[in-house]
């Protein structure tokens, strides 16, 4: 089963607001979904991104592949980063 981290869409037309969700890839955009990881909302100034970050860390080790936009979204907030320092730490140990 490949997984997915990616965005799904909320809010009323015309004001948009982001779930970042963990999915399996077939499932349509907004379908059915495995766990909400945080919200992104691009309307405010500045943009207001809400993430999880031990449920994104542990997503992305057992797997989930983020799509460009929530790649970005995890830099922006630093937990990609973290993750990939916790990564080399796993590598060193074993």
């Amino acid at each position: 089963m490949a997984v997915k981290m990616r965005l799904r869409r909320m809010g009323k037309k015309k004001q948009p607001l982001y779930r970042v969700v963990v999915a399996e890839a077939r499932c349509p955009r907004d379908g059915r979904f495995i766990e909400t990881l945080g919200q992104y909302n691009p309307r405010t100034s500045p943009v207001t991104i809400n993430i999880k970050e031990e449920k994104a860390i542990y997503w992305l080790t057992k797997g989930a592949q983020p799509t460009e936009t929530v790649m970005s979204l995890l830099k922006k907030a630093g937990i990609w980063d973290k993750f990939q320092v916790s990564r080399e730490e796993n590598k060193k140990d074993n």
